[in-house]
């Protein structure tokens, strides 16, 4: 698989979480609708875009199995979490529950909203080493009083790579009342899943992380009882259009000026590539891997499991505690000494090294991995073990 891929071959590449990575075939079909734009783009804009995006959207709809009248692309989930923030109609002292795992981007954006509406945001503690669901979910509700109006919750954490019970916890809430905002980034392509059988409110995912679309494709569902509430982020052509479609939510959303969206309409192409490969089979082969090196990896840094090594928590993804005192130095001397890619992350005042396995990555690369770490217990300061 690696050879279907553009990455540098001189490179360890061990973090697709953060940003993903393009196979050469779905690079192409990206290019050519770049192409296809600066040869006519009087044409492709105003015609021959909504029908490559109507394919798309249909394509997607039945990945993720929603309808697909009830989502619309986006570059990225900041950007649809900011469009469901601008459109809330909350209370001074209403509150939003989420957790203390969930991704810096979020934090800001519910903080700069909550600044701004006198709203609360509640980052309820979810205490590591998890040991169960159950844990997870009774701290989690315990951070809910009569002020909670809205939870938020990143299915799959970044800094942790923890898999969180969403389907319980939007159950739940529905019965509560309470508007269910999802953010499940990392969720498409390295897990299945079923919008419909989840039943949250809003839910957003990528496509350019683990369903290996170009950079710039994320997607916002919502239900349709929301739709009406939902303003445009950008007000465009699709406000009060002169000639409206049949759904006001996506005139509103859809249109919003002049952009390049081949990204999305790439998605027919990412879906095929995927389904070529058996990519199910793909990711299965991924998780063994996560999963049989976990310990490994905490033994060598002294350190302990966050979580029960299953899939129930960790999917492509494992991040392990790490001690130390220069995490930015860290990562620099893993890339520039040992060429390899892998993120150290921050979160709650501890440390993380996060691994992500997809198809191009092998044993070979975790050992690449474990004795550069090695070597640098042995030669540096920089993990204490």
């Amino acid at each position: 698989m690696k050879s279907q891929f553009l990455l540098d071959p001189t490179i360890t590449f061990l973090n697709h979480g953060s940003f993903g990575a393009c196979p050469k075939l779905i690079f192409e079909e990206y290019q050519r609708f770049q192409l296809e734009l600066e040869k006519e783009p009087v044409q492709f804009l105003l015609k021959k875009q909504r029908e490559y995006l109507y394919i798309a959207k249909e394509r997607l709809a039945n990945y993720i199995e929603c309808d697909s009248n009830d989502f619309f692309f986006t570059p990225n989930p900041t950007f649809a979490i900011n469009t469901i923030m601008r459109s809330l109609d909350l209370n001074e002292g209403d509150e939003i529950l989420t957790t203390n795992h969930e991704y810096g981007a979020m934090d800001r954006t519910w903080n700069f909203y909550c600044k701004k509406a006198g709203i609360k945001y509640i980052r309820q503690n979810i205490s590591l080493p998890v040991v169960s669901k159950e844990q997870i979910l009774e701290e989690f509700w315990s951070g809910y009083n009569e002020k909670t109006k809205i939870v938020f919750l990143n299915h799959i954490s970044s800094a942790t790579a923890l898999v969180f019970p969403v389907k319980e916890i939007c159950e739940k809430a529905r019965e509560l009342g309470l508007i269910t905002i999802i953010d499940g980034a990392h969720v498409p392509g390295q897990m299945d899943l079923n919008i419909m059988d989840l039943n949250p409110d809003f839910y957003t995912g990528t496509l350019h992380k683990w369903m290996l679309a170009p950079k710039g494709s994320s997607f916002l569902y919502v239900k349709k009882n929301f739709q009406d509430m939902l303003d445009p982020l950008v007000v465009g052509w699709g406000y009060e259009s002169v000639a409206p479609g049949e759904s006001q939510f996506l005139d509103y959303q859809e249109f919003q000026g002049t952009r390049d969206i081949s990204a999305f309409l790439c998605t027919p192409k990412v879906i095929e590539f995927l389904e070529k490969n058996n990519w199910k089979l793909q990711a299965k082969e991924c998780r063994k891997l996560v999963l049989e090196n976990y310990q490994r990896f905490c033994d060598l840094l002294k350190t302990n499991p966050i979580c029960p090594i299953s899939e129930e928590f960790m999917v492509q993804m494992a991040s392990i505690p790490i001690n130390t005192s220069n995490p930015v130095e860290l990562k620099e001397v893993l890339y520039i000494k040992y060429k390899i890619e892998i993120p150290i992350l921050p979160l709650n005042g501890n440390f993380y090294i996060r691994y992500s396995i997809n198809a191009y990555n092998s044993q070979e690369d975790l050992d690449v991995l474990y004795a550069a770490l090695q070597d640098i217990i042995e030669t540096t300061n920089l993990l204490e073990v």
